[in-house]
C-alpha cells in the first residue's frame, strides 16, 4: 500500500514539473518573440507590394512608440470602417480600442503608399483617404495590430486589427498581410493564428473562412456552448501549425468522449462557466476590415 502511495506521489511530482518545465518554455517563446524589434527584417520580399495598381511599403511599430498622428490614423480609420458596424455601442467600443493600440504588448505593421505614386485630384476625393491621414510623409492606408499570447496552453499569434482603407481594398493586400502573419507566427514557434470576426461582417468571414482556410475554434462560444454561443456577435477563428494545437485548438470538445459530451450537454452550470471563460479572453471583439 505504501509503495503505491509512494509511486502515486512520484507521478505527481513528476507531471508537476513536467507542466511547470513546459510552462517556462512557453513563457520563453513568447517573450522571445515579442521583444523582436522588427519581425519584417526576415521577410525581405514582403516588404512592399505592388499588385493590381496599388503600390505600398511596410513597415513595424509597437504600441507604446506610436507618434501622434500615428495615433490619430489608427483612431480616424477605425471609426470610419467600425462606427457604422457597432452603431451605439461603439463610444465605448472606441475607448477600449484606444486602450488596446498603446499597450506596450501591441504589435504593428503599418502599410504606407509608396512615394513615387501620383494622383489627381478626383482620386483623393473619391477615395476619401486624405480624412485619415494627417501626418507627415508617405501616406498610410491601413494597419494590423498583433500581439503573441497564450491559449489554452498554446503560444499564438492574435490579430487584433487588420484594417485597410477603401482605396486598398479588394487589391489582393489583405491575403498578403496575413500571409506574412502565419510566416511571422511559424518563424517565431507560434502554435497557430488567432483572430476574432464579427458574424455580421458577411465579406471578411468569408474572406478568412474560404479564401484563407481559416476555421471557427473550439474556444469560440459558439462551440464551447451554442445556446449562449449563438447570442454571440462574432467567431474567433484560428489556422493551426501542429497536432498540439490542432487537437486544442481546432477539435470541438463535443465529440472526445462521451463523459465530456454529456457533461457539455446536460450541465448547464458547467456550460456557462466554460462560455464564460472563453469570453473574458475574448470580451473585445476585434475587428477586420479587408475586403
Amino acid at each position: 500500500m505504501d509503495s503505491k502511495r509512494l509511486e502515486r506521489s512520484k507521478d505527481k511530482k513528476l507531471k508537476r514539473k513536467e507542466v511547470l518545465e513546459k510552462k517556462k518554455v512557453i513563457e520563453e517563446i513568447i517573450k522571445s518573440a515579442s521583444t523582436v524589434k522588427d519581425h519584417l527584417a526576415s521577410f525581405l520580399a514582403f516588404s512592399h507590394y505592388d499588385r493590381n495598381g496599388l503600390s505600398v511599403y511596410l513597415e513595424s511599430g509597437f504600441g507604446d512608440q506610436l507618434s501622434s498622428s500615428i495615433k490619430k490614423y489608427i483612431q480616424n480609420l477605425l471609426k470610419v470602417n467600425m462606427e457604422g458596424r457597432y452603431g451605439s455601442d461603439w463610444p465605448l467600443e472606441e475607448k477600449v480600442k484606444r486602450r488596446e493600440m498603446v499597450a506596450a504588448e501591441a504589435q504593428y505593421i503599418f502599410v504606407r503608399e509608396s512615394s513615387n505614386v501620383v494622383h489627381d485630384d478626383n482620386y483623393l476625393m473619391e477615395d476619401g483617404r486624405m480624412n485619415c491621414w494627417t501626418g507627415d510623409g508617405d501616406p498610410l492606408v491601413g494597419f494590423m495590430h498583433y500581439r503573441f499570447i497564450v491559449e489554452e496552453e498554446i503560444p499564438v499569434l492574435y490579430v487584433y486589427e487588420l484594417q485597410l482603407e477603401s482605396c486598398a481594398r479588394g487589391k489582393g493586400l489583405g491575403k498578403f498581410l496575413m500571409q506574412l502573419i502565419e510566416l511571422i507566427a511559424r518563424k517565431n514557434q507560434m502554435g497557430a493564428v488567432i483572430l476574432t470576426v464579427q458574424k455580421a461582417n458577411i465579406l471578411a468571414m468569408n474572406f478568412y473562412t474560404s479564401r484563407l482556410r481559416y476555421v471557427i475554434s473550439a474556444i469560440s462560444p459558439s462551440k464551447v456552448d451554442p445556446l449562449i454561443g449563438s447570442e454571440k456577435s462574432y467567431e474567433i477563428l484560428c489556422k493551426t501549425f501542429n497536432n498540439e494545437a490542432e487537437d486544442k485548438l481546432e477539435e470541438t470538445l463535443y465529440f472526445k468522449t462521451d463523459d465530456i459530451y454529456f457533461a457539455f450537454t446536460f450541465s448547464q452550470e458547467l456550460g456557462s462557466q466554460i462560455n464564460a471563460e472563453a469570453i473574458q479572453r475574448t470580451s473585445n471583439v476585434h475587428d477586420h476590415e479587408v475586403n
